[in-house]
């Protein structure tokens, strides 16, 4: 019989264990997007009102810009996401954190990029789960969002869309230059102007180590690079009742003299897992959308 005290003592060890674990642990698996908020009223002054949180809870804002209509994004860092990038291999990916804001019929919603989510799809050190609990102090935490199944840490270290799809370290060698200074030149200059369909939305400067990451837009300056165009990417693959628009912007990295970039294959696939290969609202709609974003990003880098 002195098996049930102990019995009793295991479960409620085990249910107060399960009280001090945030919730993704609880879940057992996570998901790319964290829903802060949902309001109403103006745009302007609601992006104002987040970016003012985001500043006092310590985040640096390294830019911000609007995609398309009715979306407003924000990127933010700060020493906990750089010192972690700094210690990770092609860390520069997870510098920055996006923070959206999406009128969605009469509603607001403010929603950010999972730091948790991300630095385990990214390879990180470190989990950032300091971040993540930093950005729900400061804008709320109203639960994750993205695919309907969640990922675990182990699945996204090794996640791929499908067999033969690109993992996270199939980078795109975009151009190699001469030096690190060299190659942040080029890709300065290539970015000016956007006159490849790409323009500068960000830089981030990763402390003790000859590595940069760009946040960059995607504009088709044609009808006939429209695959490239980021409003129409999202177009087809943002159609759920709950934005995803902090998948935006797009990344570029320059570590040492080699400009890097991820697929759009894994790019795209990491946030929206979940989307179908074939049909309405599928991977097929932008087919043509991995090459194209490619060839944008191989002429921004090599700064022609």
């Amino acid at each position: 019989m002195a098996i049930i005290p102990r019995l009793r003592a295991l479960l409620g060890a085990s249910l107060m264990l399960l009280a001090c674990l945030p919730a993704w642990a609880e879940q057992g698996e996570l998901k790319p997007f964290i829903l802060a908020a949902k309001t109403s009223g103006d745009m302007a002054t609601t992006v104002a009102e987040t970016k003012q949180k985001l500043s006092n809870a310590g985040f640096e804002v390294v830019g911000e810009y609007s995609p398309y209509a009715n979306a407003s994004i924000v990127i933010v860092t700060n020493d906990a996401l750089k010192a972690n990038a700094a210690a990770s291999e092609l860390g520069a990916y997870g510098a920055g954190q996006r923070v959206a804001v999406t009128k969605v019929g009469n509603e607001l919603q403010i929603a950010y990029t999972n730091p948790v989510y991300m630095a385990h799809a990214y390879r990180m050190k470190g989990d950032l789960a300091d971040v993540r609990a930093q950005l729900a102090k400061a804008l709320g935490d109203q639960g994750q969002f993205g695919p309907d199944q969640g990922k675990t840490p182990e699945q996204l270290h090794k996640y791929h869309y499908k067999i033969f799809m690109p993992y996270f370290d199939d980078q795109i060698k975009l151009a190699v230059h001469k030096d690190y200074a060299s190659a942040i030149k080029a890709v300065e200059a290539g970015l000016a102007g956007g006159k490849h369909g790409a323009s500068k939305v960000y830089r981030i400067d990763i402390p003790g180590k000859e590595e940069t990451v760009f946040g960059v837009s995607l504009k088709a300056t044609g009808e006939d690079d429209k695959a490239l165009d980021e409003s129409f990417v999202m177009s087809e693959i943002d159609f759920k009742d709950l934005r995803s628009t902090a998948h935006l912007p797009y990344d570029l990295v320059v570590s040492g003299q080699t400009v890097y970039t991820l697929s759009a294959r894994f790019r795209i696939a990491i946030n929206f897992p979940d989307l179908s290969m074939m049909g309405a609202n599928s991977f097929m709609n932008i087919m043509a959308t991995p090459d194209a974003v490619q060839a944008a990003l191989e002429k921004t880098a090599e700064g022609k």
